[in-house]
């Protein structure tokens, strides 16, 4: 039986649609150089308070944004790979573990990025509180981790054209559009009856999302010393 439901709430996919958008603005800048590194910065900040805000919406956020339905328990990853149960309504299990590595990696991107120094355009907000070695060690992680996040990227786009075009099912419309039919039964098997219910999408929930958002913000940059109040 199919019926449409309201699985990605607005404040999660604004959060994806934003991190697409500063991920790439920060790799156009960085090629740049120059002056523009400190835009790069900017979009750093960006992508580490997107990241801290998911974190949070994981487990304030709507039922489909939620770890508790959003992380497949080791039984399920094997029951969904070896075809006794659906892949759910969000992100299947193999795609709910990319999404957290993307998280965690973009984390330590943004996060080993405070403490850069190029010597030359710029120097991260933090690099001046710990010492030379460790600027260098922070640094060396900082461009290893980024080919590892270019690869996780590269996986999820993989993905996408596969369930595009081999399984003729999209999963970027639903990330634009909130709304995805599904199949209660082949789809929702093996899931707790909670995430058989739609995502709660309402004022109350996107106010909750954008006050959050504003408070991480505000709060990263004055940690950072970028602004006072």
């Amino acid at each position: 039986m199919k019926r449409t439901l309201r699985i990605w709430d607005l404040p999660t996919r604004l959060f994806h649609w934003l991190l697409v958008v500063c991920i790439t603005g920060a790799v156009i800048c960085v090629n740049i150089g120059g002056y523009w590194m400190q835009w790069h910065a900017y979009f750093g900040y960006a992508v580490l308070s997107l990241v801290l805000f998911r974190v949070l919406w994981g487990f304030i956020g709507a039922i489909h944004s939620r770890f508790i339905t959003f992380i497949p328990s080791p039984q399920r990853l094997i029951a969904f790979l070896t075809g006794k149960e659906g892949g759910g309504f969000g992100h299947s299990p193999l795609g709910s573990l990319s999404v957290i590595a993307l998280l965690l990696v973009l984390g330590i991107q943004a996060g080993t990025g405070l403490f850069t120094d190029d010597d030359i355009a710029f120097q991260g907000p933090l690099a001046k509180y710990v010492s030379n070695a460790t600027v260098s060690l922070l640094g060396s992680i900082h461009a290893l981790n980024s080919n590892i996040l270019f690869g996780l990227i590269g996986l999820h786009l993989l993905a996408i054209a596969y369930y595009q075009w081999v399984k003729r099912e999209s999963i970027v419309m639903p990330m634009i559009q909130g709304d995805k039919e599904v199949d209660v039964e082949r789809e929702g098997s093996g899931l707790p009856a909670v995430a058989l219910l739609a995502s709660k999408d309402g004022a109350a929930q996107r106010l909750t999302a954008l006050l959050s958002l504003c408070v991480i913000a505000l709060l990263l940059l004055y940690a950072l010393g970028i602004i006072s109040f």
